[in-house]
């Protein structure tokens, strides 16, 4: 018997042509079972023992795509995010924490790294940095890379959506939002366009509001430029960096 996943069994005697079943099960028939004549005694045929090996494809995929897959990828997304952390050090920031998810149906994957500024250790501002792969774009680019001759170069057309999100602890004295708009729109830049988001909350009916402050900026990861070594994204850190101090500065008089 052999399973769904390709995991093989030794099994004595010659093996019939095997037929796989709708639910990726295969039945292997021995001819020793069924009395048609082998080579030699049962026992020398249990001490020839053969592999079988069943290789079955999943729902929606090709056998383009199980060979695609099969090999090197064209993107190395892990090795990519390590860039990043690394890169992010020598633009003065220091990395906190990591994760990566997986969605088990999709297969979509983001991965989040926690930054913040050598000189903000320990403060109030914390920067968020969110990848989000989606397996179709990245799928659909590697189609493309693979049909190209090697002196082309592969469109600047598939991109993933790079978040930055500072996040501040609840404000007493909250900024106007409309002038931090426009204060942290000459620090971005066009490089890095921000945009500024707060909630207010009241502990209680007696107390006065507390303003907790969001800074979102997104940044789309052009595929053909990591290919080629070229999305290190200095000058999206340097931007970054400096709202960053900007908030650290500010934070103080926010805090009270």
């Amino acid at each position: 018997m052999v399973d769904q996943h390709g995991d093989c069994y030794v099994i004595g005697g010659d093996v019939e042509p095997v037929l796989t079943r709708t639910n990726g099960w295969a039945r292997v028939r021995n001819p020793l079972d069924s009395g048609i004549g082998g080579r030699g005694s049962v026992k020398e045929q249990v001490n020839e023992p053969k592999r079988v090996h069943i290789t079955t494809l999943q729902a929606g995929m090709t056998r383009r795509t199980t060979s695609r897959l099969s090999g090197v990828a064209a993107i190395d997304v892990a090795g990519y995010v390590a860039d990043l952390k690394d890169h992010s050090v020598d633009h003065g920031f220091h990395v906190h924490d990591e994760r990566h998810f997986v969605e088990t149906y999709s297969l979509r994957q983001v991965w989040e790294v926690d930054l913040h500024p050598e000189e903000g250790c320990g403060g109030p501002v914390d920067l968020h940095l969110a990848l989000d792969v989606d397996p179709r774009v990245l799928l659909s680019f590697e189609d493309v890379v693979l049909g190209l001759a090697d002196d082309e170069e592969p469109p600047d057309e598939y991109h993933f959506p790079l978040t930055f999100t500072w996040a501040l602890p609840p404000l007493p004295k909250g900024p106007d939002l409309l002038r931090l708009a426009i204060e942290l729109a000459g620090v971005g830049g066009i490089e890095l366009p921000l945009e500024v988001s707060a909630i207010d909350s009241f502990a209680s009916a007696t107390d006065g509001p507390e303003r907790r402050l969001s800074v979102l900026a997104r940044h789309p990861v052009s595929l053909a430029k990591v290919l080629a070594g070229e999305e290190l994204l200095c000058d999206v850190f340097d931007r970054s960096l400096n709202v960053s101090r900007f908030l650290l500065e500010a934070a103080v008089g926010w805090l009270g």
